[in-house]
Parts: C-alpha cells; structure tokens; sequence
C-alpha cells in the first residue's frame, strides 16, 4: 500500500476524510469516495490516484477530485475558486466575497463588563469586526450528504408579486465563512456539478483559479445585491455550544392595507466538545419597533431535533421571521438534552432586523 501509509480517517458532518499523518509539503491530491451513490470528498497526501481498498470505510471507493492547495491566512479567494468545506465537506466554488461586521460575544465576555445594552435583553455591548464571507456554490453530488446537516435550499427570496408570501429558493446556494475554506485546484473543466456552474462561470485555463465569472453572473449580482448582502453575523458560546446567526432582509410586501416586511435568518449550531448532545427546544423573543414583544416556544428547529456529537458536531438551518414594522430585533435561547437525561440553556446572540435597502428593484431569479 504504498504511498497510502501513515493516514488516518474522521468523518467531518457525516463525510469521510483521509489525512496524513507525515510531514510531506507540496500539492496534495484530493480524493472523493464513489461507487453506487456519490460519496464525499476525502483530501489525502498520497500521490497515487489508485488506493488500496484496505484501511477505509466499507462500500467506499476512493477518487481523485484534486490537489489540495494551503488555505490564505490573508486576503480573500477570488472568484472560481474550488474548495471543500471544512465543516460540513461538500464540494462547492467561490462565486464572490461579502464583507460583512462580526459580532462575537465570546470575545466581549473575556473583557471588562460594559454598560447593559439598550436592547434590554441583558447582553452586553459588542464591538463588531469585518470579516470574510463567500456567496457559493455547492456541488449536486454531496447535497444528498450534507441534507441532515445543512440545508441546501437555504438561500429563499420573496416571489415578484407584491401580494404574495410565497418563498422561493435557489438549490445548493450558500454563505460560507473565510476559514472554512479548504482551497483545491482540479484539471476538470466542470468540477462542480450544478445547473448555474456553467451559466456564472467560464473555463480559462490561463487564469489562476482557471474559473472567471461571465457577465449573467455580474447582472445577477447587481440585480439581487440587497437581497444576497450578508452584512451582520452574531456569535455566542454556551457551555461549548457555539450559535452563529446571520440575519438577511428579504423585502417588503403589502397585506390587508399594512405593510408586512420579512427577514430570513441563518443559525449553525456547534458543538465544540466531544460530548453528544441533542436540541431539544427553541425559546425565541422578537421584539418590534412597533412596540410588540412576542414569544415563541417549540420542540426542534424545522422540524428536525438534530444531535451533536463529535462526529457530527454541527447542524445548520434557515427559517424566517416578519414583522408589522420596519426593523426589529431577535434573541433567545435553544434547550440542549445530555445523555444522562439533564437539560441546558444554548444563549442565541441578539441580532438586528434592518430593513434600510433598497426596495425599488424585487429580488430576480433566473428564468
């Protein structure tokens, strides 16, 4: 089994991957598990692109699917690059970057106390700080894969009729954070399989990454900039459960002689320990400029009760919320069950529901 030696596998969100366990430098192939269904990508420091059946998860075959290239630590990928997620490990393609003001309250915990925040929920005021993120791609093969763990029709948008509610969602859409990037370069002209990969990009080999944005992809972009900006992300830790929440504007729509303005919210749970455990209650309050304060209580998040574990630490989802007012804000906490029965509380960090974007244009599909 030669240049297969001194490897090791995890899975990562349900996904196999292959790691070495030498010192080698230089370009690593990346592998993906095929055979009956299409199985995740696995990344390896072995140059041969035929591995051993020995020493890997029953019923997976190995594949090439390319060289895995060292993560930036600064500046940003541009657009066409193919990556894996570090999370979740879907194969996926930078479409381009938003910079968007990072609200991390396990920082603000570390320091001094602050002044009481005016939102009056007890939280303590937070510096936000610019960080990376990236509209993507996910690749159709490993939606199947990741389906328990991510959703992949997250990314919804109002339908174009000013009296309807109805949501539609573009397939294997996602925002993906700078540092779960794990960058790849492959010699495919089509690495990734999904209906807009050829419709956005255009192979050029003289390029580096070989993928350039054609111009349905600029128009698409200019088009549906308010409805696709990520702006603001929040982030809190509780006993080793870490909630990240990103709160997008979706518009506004007249009802019953009112107007009605909806937002959609993105939650990745994390569970930053090896112990197991499961969601079990969600406790939400939502408070209006208009003067309400609402309280929502329910078992799960969409549906699903989804267990932590230290094979598959995170679970994320989107929902959505409206209000009779122009913004607003959310907080909250999830109830978590350990084995032995015992339950805790999962701070949600207290985000904002802005609505200061530019309505004049409805959020366009491509048709």
């Amino acid at each position: 089994m030669a240049g297969c030696v001194a490897r090791r596998a995890l899975t990562v969100g349900s996904r196999w991957w292959s790691r070495s366990l030498t010192g080698t430098r230089g370009p690593r192939p990346l592998c993906a598990a095929g055979g009956a269904g299409a199985f995740p990508p696995v990344a390896t420091t072995t140059t041969r692109r035929h591995l051993s059946s020995r020493n890997r998860p029953e019923g997976k075959v190995l594949e090439t699917v390319g060289v895995f290239e060292v993560p930036k630590q600064n500046g940003k990928y541009e657009t066409g690059q193919l990556f894996l997620h570090s999370v979740f490990g879907y194969r996926g393609v930078v479409l381009f970057p938003w910079q968007a003001r990072l609200y991390d309250r396990d920082v603000a915990s570390a320091a001094p106390e602050k002044a009481e925040n005016p939102a009056g929920h007890g939280s303590k005021e937070v510096k936000g700080k610019t960080h990376t993120y990236y509209q993507v791609l996910i690749d159709a093969r490993d939606c199947p894969h990741i389906s328990q763990r991510s959703q992949t029709e997250a990314v919804t948008f109002l339908a174009n009729h000013d009296d309807s509610r109805a949501l539609y969602a573009i397939p294997g859409l996602d925002y993906v954070s700078h540092e779960d990037i794990l960058p790849y370069t492959s010699t495919d002209q089509v690495p990734i399989q999904h209906e807009l990969f050829e419709r956005f990009l255009l192979y050029d080999q003289t390029k580096a990454p070989p993928f350039v944005a054609r111009e349905t992809l600029r128009a698409w972009q200019e088009k549906n900039h308010p409805w696709l900006e990520l702006s603001d992300v929040h982030r809190e830790t509780t006993e080793n459960i870490r909630v990240t929440v990103i709160p997008f504007y979706m518009g506004m729509r007249e009802a019953q002689n009112s107007h009605v303005y909806w937002w959609r919210y993105c939650i990745r749970l994390e569970n930053l320990d090896s112990d197991v455990v499961q969601l079990r209650e969600r406790h939400w309050r939502i408070f209006s400029l208009s003067g309400t304060l609402e309280t929502v209580r329910g078992r799960g998040v969409v549906g699903r009760e989804p267990v932590l574990s230290k094979e598959q630490p995170a679970f994320q989802y989107s929902s959505h919320v409206s209000l009779q007012a122009s913004s607003g804000h959310m907080w909250g906490t999830f109830r978590f069950e350990r084995p032995d029965g015992s339950h805790f509380d999962v701070r949600i960090p207290p985000f904002s529901l802005e609505s200061n974007k530019d309505e004049k244009t409805p959020p366009s599909g491509l048709h």
